[in-house]
């Protein structure tokens, strides 16, 4: 099996986390800058955002940072 660096993980992990955190306050920043009925809109517009990225990184990027194969950064 692989072997993980868990400073690595962890560092990752915390990135991620604060990644998520920021979403709903980016969402309450957008919503001040358009009318009081768009603020839902936005919000909603920076979940689904959100829901995307992590599917595209399931799809796409998993298997490119996992495979295990050669990569031209080594």
């Amino acid at each position: 099996m692989l072997h993980l660096d868990t400073g690595n993980t962890g560092f990752m992990l915390l990135c991620s986390s604060l990644v998520m955190l920021m979403t709903p306050g980016l969402a309450f920043f957008y919503g001040g800058l358009v009318g009081r009925k768009n603020v839902l809109a936005i919000m909603i517009q920076s979940f689904v955002s959100l829901c995307w990225t992590t599917v595209v990184w399931y799809v796409c990027g998993y298997s490119l940072c996992f495979s295990g194969g050669e990569t031209a950064f080594r």
